[in-house]
């Protein structure tokens, strides 16, 4: 099949998608497919830049103003041109969305997240605009949608959307320990706590969605003195600088360490216990991140991982019992603790893997293109 993805921006400040959407399509050239993956960048060349990673063809296009809505001429031009069998676009609410649509009778949406209640209820108002002026008719013409969790394709049928929907979840594979290896010196060096108490970690966007503010004001209040909170992350709603002052003026200097997670390698090398106390996720790939390098996690029930809290492989809980969760977890004997990671390490390199999240896409975009009976 030729398949053509687009994914508004691969930059790494832009979050999961950016990495999960590359490795995806990587995993269908692998399979054989024909996949070329586009994308916008502010400094691209209009005509595009093109890149080749094995069998897959990457193609970045200048990102035109205004740059919060995603206009590319460029990219508009290429998907008009592509031939594509399928088009499958990655996010909502943009305009490269509309170019999908009008490109490809085929075209199947990944809403990465962006039909949860709480999403969806976000500034509704921008939400609105976008349907009737920046993708019109996208979402209704969709045929067929991803999903990469089993609450998500929930939320997309609970919206009244009717076409066909893959559940086909993110991968994870697992750290090269030399990976590891360097990630651990370059924390244990600009953050030399790290090496001398056990860490909780927060690794994630410092977005409200993600409840940084709220986890800051819980550690103070409840969490352990001899434990190390680590928030590391892409600055949004939240600088780090002024996290760090939150917390001075709450007395939580030395308790509490922030950086900005944008050119440091991840930390889950330094990390005991991993936290993501979110309003929402469509799947968490930080969490099954977590878990490949051997780090139980604790996350909210508004997170699809409640098979994790099932198996014993860490705790998902209401926010409300989210307190009481991290007492349990920090005051956990610390070999019972690894021995959580290192279960959840197995069962998640196990459950998750790009190559038959490929293959379940694979097949609906063959069913979506057969013949009608």
């Amino acid at each position: 099949m030729r398949l053509v993805h687009v994914v508004p921006s691969l930059a790494e400040q832009h979050g999961g998608p950016s990495r999960s959407v590359r490795a995806l399509c990587r995993a269908l050239a692998e399979q054989g497919h024909d996949v070329e993956l586009l994308a916008t960048d502010p400094a691209a060349a209009a005509t595009g830049e093109t890149s080749q990673e094995g069998p897959l063809r990457i193609r970045v296009f200048r990102r035109d103003w205004p740059g919060r809505v995603c206009p590319s001429r460029g990219l508009a031009r290429a998907l008009r041109e592509a031939s594509a069998d399928v088009v499958h676009h990655h996010s909502l609410w943009l305009r490269t969305l509309h170019y999908a649509h009008r490109a490809s009778p085929c075209l199947v949406i990944s809403p990465r997240g962006m039909m949860s209640a709480w999403a969806w209820h976000h500034r509704p108002w921008r939400k609105r605009l976008a349907r009737w002026f920046v993708h019109p008719g996208a979402l209704a013409s969709a045929r067929g949608w991803h999903a990469t969790s089993a609450e998500e394709a929930a939320e997309i049928r609970g919206l009244g959307f009717t076409a066909p929907v893959c559940v086909a979840p993110n991968g994870v594979a697992a750290p090269p320990p030399a990976d590891s290896a360097d990630a651990r010196a370059h924390w244990f060096g600009v953050c030399p706590e790290t090496a001398r108490r056990p860490v909780a970690l927060f690794y994630s966007r410092l977005h409200r969605k993600k409840r940084v503010l709220e986890l800051i004001d819980l550690w103070l209040a409840r969490g352990p003195a001899d434990w190390l909170l680590l928030i590391a992350g892409i600055p949004e709603d939240y600088q780090p600088r002024d996290l760090e002052r939150y917390v001075q003026r709450n007395s939580g200097a030395g308790r509490i360490r922030i950086f900005d997670s944008l050119t440091r390698p991840p930390p889950y090398a330094v990390a005991s216990l991993f936290l993501l106390p979110s309003h929402s996720e469509n799947f968490g790939l930080v969490v099954a991140e977590a878990m490949a390098h051997g780090v139980p996690a604790l996350v909210t029930d508004t997170t699809p991982w409640k098979e994790m809290a099932r198996l014993e492989l860490g705790w998902c809980v209401p926010w409300t019992d989210f307190g009481t969760a991290l007492a349990q977890a920090v005051g956990e004997n610390p070999e019972a603790l690894r021995a959580r990671g290192t279960r959840a390490r197995e069962w998640a390199l196990r459950e998750f893997s790009w190559s038959h999240s490929a293959r379940l896409l694979a097949a609906l975009y063959q069913r979506l293109l057969a013949p009608s009976p």
